[in-house]
């Protein structure tokens, strides 16, 4: 759990992740997924996953039967243990997703600033 506590009108609450979302929005703080080779920012998880497939990621489809995956949309490799898992609506990317893919292709991404 990451944040800031703030104490406002006698009422302390934990504000978490205060530079994402709208603060980011607000403060011009906004984040993008540059792929190197290409020079592309990506814009969709269409041109994304064209991009992770030529990297060796492959779509991880969950079973239906109670399995895990609910709101996610899951990559993994064969050749390694690592899962990359980004939210179904591209609208919920964020940054947090954006250097889990980074750090996982650094030869290949790279967080910008928008």
């Amino acid at each position: 759990m990451s944040g800031v506590w703030l104490f406002r009108n006698g009422v302390v609450r934990l504000v978490e992740n205060p530079t994402s979302g709208n603060a980011a929005a607000a403060s011009g703080k906004r984040k993008a997924l540059l792929h190197t080779p290409s020079g592309e920012v990506v814009t969709s998880y269409a041109s994304l996953e064209r991009k992770l497939a030529a990297l060796g990621w492959e779509r991880y489809y969950a079973d239906d039967n109670g399995g895990g995956g609910g709101g996610l949309l899951q990559y993994h490799k064969r050749t390694s243990v690592d899962l990359i898992s980004l939210p179904k609506d591209f609208a919920h990317f964020g940054s947090v997703h954006m250097y889990d893919i980074v750090i996982k292709n650094r030869d290949a991404f790279r967080v910008i600033d928008a």
